[in-house]
């Protein structure tokens, strides 16, 4: 049977005392979201996180900050109270060490997209978004290191990554339901890797980018300038600098064409993890002795973001260079290091 589709109405202007809903904003991507709105004169931002205050990652001046868990029914209805967008980046993930290792728990994420949604909706939200992941990629697609770029129909047949991949399959399903049963304008973006300042650096939730850079100092630290790196090092993958992703966030999510549609949020330039260490040493101005992991959690062994689609819609995609962005995260993370070691509270994660 041919779907019908639906009329897509136009919004009236979102004005700067709209009522805005950031869930996970005590993580990173989260916390410059709600950095990000504010700069652009957004005065009614609610940033929600059940982490406590003190470990998220950005306190932004004049947002309303709530310590809830939004895996809680009533409590995704409090947090919707009158919104007019809500953004929902909350789930419990990281780096693969995690995501390999507490399945389950990333599973569960799934209560957090399927209550939000729901209250959203009955809250009258004008427009959701949904943090997906190339995570809910076919990985049959993924097992060479010189992988072709994916675009967004590879994600089916599925055979996303165990745990969270599949969280994120299923509750892209969700959003592009809600527009089509309710009329709840969804929005979809796969994230590729995302890294930059203000984010996990430490604690086993990190990305590889974080997790390289914090290796280096520490090696420079220890006067021990030797770096274990998981699995052979030849595996391919794209990193997006913070920056683009919250501003890829913002025009997908203002773009009615892109309504209820997944897409590739991530950069096009992919480099082996071997390449990304020799990065991080270039801005320390070290050489490190390497020793490979074997047996360490690695995930697929190639993945880069097809940006054919987003440059068609948006005649934009993520372009900071990974040399620019390294260099900034690693000046913020050996800050971070430095702090530490002087007994100041950091956050890790």
């Amino acid at each position: 049977m041919h779907e019908q589709k639906r009329v897509v109405e136009k919004d009236p202007p979102l004005k700067k005392d709209d009522p805005i809903v950031i869930t996970g904003a005590g993580g990173f991507i989260g916390g410059n979201l709600a950095l990000y709105f504010k700069k652009r004169g957004f005065t009614r931002l609610r940033a929600v996180d059940k982490k406590p205050l003190y470990e998220w990652y950005l306190h932004v001046p004049g947002v309303e900050n709530l310590c809830l868990d939004v895996s809680r029914e009533d409590t995704c209805q409090r947090v919707c109270e009158g919104a007019v967008e809500v953004y929902n980046l909350a789930a419990d993930m990281g780096g693969m060490g995690f995501i390999e290792r507490f399945r389950i728990e990333c599973l569960r994420s799934i209560l957090i997209n399927t209550h939000l949604i729901e209250a959203a909706c009955r809250a009258g939200a004008r427009r959701y978004f949904f943090s997906s992941s190339a995570c809910a990629y076919n990985t049959l697609l993924q097992q060479d290191p010189k992988v072709r770029a994916l675009k967004e129909s590879d994600a089916y047949p599925a055979m996303a990554e165990r745990g969270y991949g599949w969280e994120k399959l299923m509750s892209e399903m969700f959003c592009e339901e809600y527009w089509h049963e309710r009329g709840l304008k969804t929005f979809i973006a796969r994230f590729h890797n995302v890294y930059g300042p203000h984010g996990t650096w430490d604690g086993g939730r990190e990305k590889a980018p974080a997790a390289m850079c914090r290796k280096v100092i520490e090696g420079i630290d220890r006067n021990d300038l030797a770096i274990n790196i998981w699995g052979n090092g030849e595996q391919t993958r794209s990193f997006m600098y913070i920056d683009d992703c919250v501003k890829g966030i913002d025009r997908i999510m203002h773009c009615d064409d892109l309504i209820a549609t997944p897409i590739n949020l991530g950069s096009s330039e992919m480099v082996s993890i071997n390449t990304l260490v020799s990065k991080v040493e270039k801005i320390a101005g070290v050489r490190l002795k390497r020793t490979y992991d074997l047996n360490a959690p690695q995930g697929v062994a190639g993945r880069n973001s097809d940006n054919t689609f987003i440059k068609q819609v948006l005649q934009w995609e993520p372009n900071t260079s990974l040399d620019r962005g390294l260099a900034a995260t690693y000046k913020w993370i050996k800050g971070q290091y430095d702090k530490r070691k002087r007994g100041h509270r950091v956050g890790v994660g």
